[in-house]
């Protein structure tokens, strides 16, 4: 085809043709869906590890993080709103968001005993009762929780010349929004609710790279400095005062089996950390009955596997440099 101006053009069809012709096309691709529909279903039957079919509904992941939010307006007022708060507004504040935190938290705890309970009916009134009273039993930590926070901020601000006020460090500090959703997950967990604490746990690691087991033991004024890649496992217990660096491992030395080859679970896999310790960037300590004492320093890269008596410190020795003359 040439246009008038005796230039080239595209040999196009009429846009009606043009519709017709894409019509068939996505009317013979759509005929082959029911195949792949069915394949998916087979595919279900066969994996059912990986298909939450024919069981109990599982709490939101969405309403979780937004639970995790709303519990951290609790937490810090006044730091996350739009508006501000003062004293005098502050109890209408503060009842507002424990109302909706109330609410939101006895669904998603009733969804995690349902889900463990493997019901496939509608929500009894027996887990709808449950997950009110446990999210009240929660909510009743709450002054205690938030002591353990400001603990913690203090802790970093002691411990961290750059900061310049407990503002920056509630806004900007990685570590500590990682401390306070563990601080949280913790008194879910130790009211025996299943699967909300690590849901709740994950968001922070993934938003942080700090990934702390909600069943973890930590005590007061914890400071994690910069903290991508920190790993505290579920069975570990941290004294006061404890300061970790970036890339930090308390790990598992092994996991035992049982005879039929099978993890045993419920044992003690992580350390002991006493009050008092700083443990550098990029340590790894593993064993469950590994016990860094008090007041000990472990430097940076190590690798421990032993306990370690109480006012020790621990370094690697210096590596030698070498030096080679590269310009002609």
């Amino acid at each position: 085809m040439v246009t008038p101006d005796g230039q080239a053009a595209c040999d196009l069809e009429p846009e009606e043709n043009l519709c017709h012709t894409t019509l068939d096309h996505v009317r013979h691709y759509r005929e082959a869906l029911p195949e792949l529909v069915e394949a998916l279903i087979q595919s279900c039957r066969s994996e059912p590890v990986i298909a939450h079919v024919d069981a109990a509904l599982i709490p939101s992941q969405d309403e979780v993080h937004q639970l995790v939010e709303r519990l951290l307006n609790l937490v810090f007022p006044g730091y996350f709103d739009n508006q501000e708060v003062d004293w005098a507004s502050l109890p209408y504040h503060v009842g507002q968001e424990v109302v909706d935190v109330f609410d939101r938290l006895s669904l998603q705890i009733a969804r995690s005993i349902r889900h463990e309970c493997r019901r496939t009916e509608s929500l009894c009134s027996h887990c709808l009762d449950t997950g009110q009273r446990q999210a009240l039993s929660f909510l009743q930590q709450f002054p205690a929780i938030r002591s353990l926070v400001a603990g913690d901020v203090v802790a970093a601000y002691r411990g961290d010349p750059a900061a310049k006020s407990y503002d920056e460090i509630v806004f900007c500090y990685p570590g500590l929004y990682a401390v306070a959703v563990y601080r949280l997950a913790h008194g879910i967990h130790r009211l025996g609710i299943p699967l909300l604490p690590r849901m709740m746990a994950e968001q922070a690691h993934s938003r942080t790279g700090i990934d702390i087991h909600p069943g973890a033991v930590i005590g007061r004024e914890f400071f994690i400095d910069h903290g991508t890649g920190v790993v505290i496992g579920e069975t570990c217990q941290i004294g006061d005062r404890v300061t970790l660096y970036q890339g930090v491992t308390l790990g598992a030395l092994s996991f035992p089996r049982d005879d039929s080859g099978g993890l045993v679970r419920g044992t003690k896999r992580h350390p002991t950390i006493e009050d008092d310790v700083v443990i550098y960037s990029g340590a790894t300590i593993l064993g469950g009955s590994t016990v860094i004492g008090r007041k000990s320093v472990v430097g940076g890269n190590t690798w421990l596997t032993e306990s370690v008596p109480p006012g020790t410190k621990v370094t690697l020795e210096a590596p030698r440099l070498l030096y080679r003359q590269t310009l002609s």
